[in-house]
């Protein structure tokens, strides 16, 4: 029997424009989503419905590497109402556990529901009877409800890539009734962990008058169900880049410059984001060597930050206060020619993001919120003599899988203090079990295990 045909519906498209000499063509744009489902869409002649990446009119649709592409409009006002404004200024804060004050603003509101309406057109229009529609992320809470309106006759699935915030944090949004009705519009509601399946199903329960059977919910005689799936990353090409020569080159050269006379390296990366707790991170970095049992001769903290959102005035003052807090530890501790912290802001290519990974002896994944973090996954994968420790924190998703990293509260500064100590310490067996634990669970449950799970209850 042949499998459905499967329509992507997300903000954007998997694609950017780049200059090849006097041309500007569109190329594929690296991602989990993309490479997950990438095989799948090309097998069944599916589509990819989402914003161009830039604002006006989009283009018309268009075929790159076996995928159609339906580009979806939207104007630079709507941009700062519907992204930078309900989806990023109001919802993700607050479902990252308000860890910054959400702003809730009524004018936002309208223009996020116009966006969800015009994907939901879109898709709709894409749509055959017996295809498969799979939604994601919290920028397009409302749309399973509007397909399912236009579309009966198809199977939609829903996938929140961000956690899912407890009931009385979620309960501060005005819409909220709106945006539990888009959500249960999908057969398969699809959360990181087992934690976004309760906080919603208690939403549901409080809010919402539809008949509740654990998770699963009827509505109009109709059964739409949240379950957990832990989305991943695609562990044989994390491991054939690790493999390369070119990669153990630049690692050694990396080695060579940070862990020169005995010193490990330590290593963080992570968008510049608030939710990523990068300035404890470097607080307990400095308590360690405010302890003085290591100083910057021991060890070398690598924190690479890959700009995000830097036209968001938050985030500029976020990236001044990390800046001066480099500087700060680094002019206490530091001697000429011998710092505790390398600050490096900027994006890596595959190859060069590896060569790091395996150059670090210690990796640093303390988010204070996160639904999943791939970084987790990503250095373990490359680690192919399973040496290695990673230290993360039991507020990403990621800490569900990885049992035996060691765990740490990213509030805790002492804490995380004492993990980096733990792990400068630690004996090469003892982080040989740990590491080849962790490796094992990432192989358990690779991007393709996420991307077939999903699509197989979606279309059971």
């Amino acid at each position: 029997m042949a499998s459905p045909r499967v329509i992507i519906v997300a903000n954007r498209l998997p694609v950017r424009r780049v200059k090849h000499g006097s041309k500007s063509v569109w190329e594929t744009s690296p991602g989990g989503l993309v490479t997950a489902v990438e095989p799948t869409l090309r097998d069944t002649g599916g589509s990819w419905v989402g914003w161009p990446g830039t604002s006006g009119k989009a283009p018309d649709p268009f075929t790159l590497d076996g995928i159609h592409m339906v580009p979806v409009p939207i104007s630079k006002a709507e941009l700062e109402n519907f992204y930078e404004g309900f989806s990023n200024a109001l919802l993700w804060p607050l479902y990252h556990d308000a860890i910054r004050p959400s702003e809730i603003h009524r004018r936002w509101w309208w223009p996020y529901v116009e966006i969800n309406r015009r994907f939901a057109a879109a898709a709709a229009a894409e749509l055959k009877p017996g295809d498969v529609c799979w939604v994601h992320d919290y920028q397009l809470h409302l749309v399973p409800q509007m397909i399912r309106e236009q579309r009966p006759d198809v199977r939609i699935g829903f996938f929140l890539h961000i956690p899912f915030p407890a009931e009385e944090l979620f309960a501060r949004i005005p819409w909220r009734r709106e945006i539990l009705s888009g959500m249960l519009g999908a057969d398969i509601i699809g959360f990181q962990t087992k934690l976004g399946v309760k906080n919603f199903t208690a939403c549901v329960r409080r809010y919402m008058d539809v008949e509740a059977s654990g998770s699963t919910f009827t509505i109009h005689g109709r059964k739409s169900r949240a379950k957990a799936y832990a989305i991943s990353i695609d562990v044989d090409q994390f491991e054939r880049v690790a493999a390369k020569e070119e990669v153990a080159t630049r690692r050694d050269q990396i080695r060579e410059k940070m862990a020169g006379d005995g010193r490990k390296v330590i290593l963080g990366i992570d968008r510049l984001d608030y939710t990523k707790g990068i300035d404890y991170r470097l607080r307990a970095i400095a308590e360690v060597l405010r302890r003085e049992r290591f100083s910057a001769a021991d060890f070398a903290f690598i924190q690479v930050a890959v700009p995000s959102r830097e036209n968001v005035d938050d985030y500029v003052a976020m990236r001044s206060q990390i800046e001066e807090l480099v500087g700060r530890i680094n002019g206490h501790y530091g001697e000429p020619g011998l710092f505790p912290i390398h600050y490096v802001r900027r994006n890596l290519a595959l190859d060069e993001l590896v060569a790091y990974y395996r150059a670090a002896d210690i990796m640093l994944v303390t988010p204070l919120r996160d639904g999943m973090n791939l970084v987790a996954k990503e250095y373990p994968a490359t680690r192919l003599d399973n040496t290695g420790t990673l230290i993360l924190s039991e507020f990403a998703g990621a800490a569900h899988e990885l049992r035996r990293a060691v765990l740490v509260n990213p509030f805790d500064v002492d804490g995380i203090a004492t993990a980096i100590e733990t792990a400068l310490t630690m004996p090469a067996a003892e982080s040989k079990r740990r590491m080849t634990a962790v490796r094992a669970a990432i192989r358990r449950n690779t991007v393709y295990d996420w991307a077939g799970s999903f699509l197989k209850d979606l279309t059971a």
